[in-house]
């Protein structure tokens, strides 16, 4: 399994199978440009793209900076062979090499895979929250 920063819209959109949705190239392309922003790709030994992370780093005056993991994904067919785990880690090896501060994930208490997978990859609970939203419009 290699894992590797995407760096252009293709790769983003070779991923998109992976995501909720289908990939958008404005909003590929605005991600790739968005400063703090990085999605590292996990590729099966054929080249396919067989899961995701995301994080974006996040600065605040009095916790300094931080990496939130936003999304992980993997690919149905590998699930359940390490690579939630892998690129996780390469996440959070990542946020190191940034100098942040920590990294944290918000997640679904009832989501035991997810759970499971950053668990493994060292993460520890910081308590029970929850979490609210807006949707707007695209418009």
């Amino acid at each position: 399994m290699d894992v590797r920063r995407a760096t252009t819209v293709a790769e983003l959109v070779a991923a998109q199978h992976l995501y909720d949705g289908p990939a958008r190239h404005a909003w590929a392309e605005r991600f790739l440009a968005a400063p703090g922003h990085l999605m590292l790709i996990g590729y099966a030994d054929d080249g396919f793209p067989a899961g995701f992370v995301t994080g974006i780093e996040m600065v605040h005056p009095d916790k300094g900076v931080e990496m939130c993991l936003y999304e992980l994904s993997v690919d149905e067919g590998h699930r359940r062979r390490g690579l939630g785990r892998a690129l996780t880690e390469a996440l959070v090896a990542h946020a190191r090499e940034l100098g942040c501060r920590g990294a944290w994930v918000p997640v679904d208490t009832d989501n035991e895979p997810a759970l499971a997978t950053y668990r493994a990859a060292g993460a520890v609970d910081e308590g029970v929250f929850a979490m609210l939203g807006w949707t707007f419009d695209e418009g």
